[in-house]
């Protein structure tokens, strides 16, 4: 509940959208779904000296986030409010063509939601070259090695991409994450 109250509360507060850049997508590419979660919670109290709020969970937990300065919305907010955040993620891999420039790069936008209460979405994306280093064929693993000696492993279920790989192959990874958050005013 803290790290999603905290990017919850960070973007229905700026009202922002997050803009994604774009990965080069080449014939062959697999896309990795990750998690698409919806969490929501209700605004039970507002101290606006402090620029402090808490929020109770559907589960029933409360938690007492501080809001920085930079959230220019804050004072629309109201007890009874119902924030709602969605997460998304997902990995696109691609194999890269012989020769073909390695990449490192951070893209990151915010964008302020354009309707009466505060929201905005907020997304990131991060996109490397990797070069596989291990290939388990029998737990279907594969190992990979990128900048600053990142190393990643991970299971592979798809097993006709799997064995399209090779030890020395480079692929691009680009992760992507998005963050939807809206507050929506409360019963009256």
């Amino acid at each position: 509940m803290r790290i999603l109250g905290t990017i919850l509360l960070t973007g229905a507060l700026t009202g922002s959208t997050l803009l994604l850049g774009g990965a080069t997508v080449a014939a062959q590419t697999k896309t990795l779904q990750g998690d698409a979660v919806v969490v929501s919670a209700t605004i039970e109290a507002i101290e606006h000296g402090t620029r402090t709020i808490t929020l109770k969970a559907e589960d029933g937990t409360y938690e007492t986030l501080q809001v920085p300065p930079e959230m220019t919305r804050f004072n629309e907010l109201k007890v009874g409010d119902k924030i709602t955040a969605r997460y998304y993620e997902n990995v696109v891999i691609r194999m890269k063509k012989p020769g073909e420039a390695a990449v490192d790069l951070d893209t990151a936008a915010l964008t302020r939601g354009t309707g009466q209460s505060p929201a905005g979405t907020a997304a990131m994306q991060r996109t490397i070259t990797v070069t596989v280093t291990a290939l388990d064929p029998k737990k279907m693993t594969v190992t990979v090695k990128g900048p600053n000696d990142y190393n990643y492993s991970r299971h592979v279920t798809d097993k006709k991409a799997f064995a399209q790989l090779k030890v020395g192959d480079r692929l691009d990874m680009t992760w992507t994450d998005a963050l939807l958050i809206s507050a929506d005013p409360g019963k009256k």
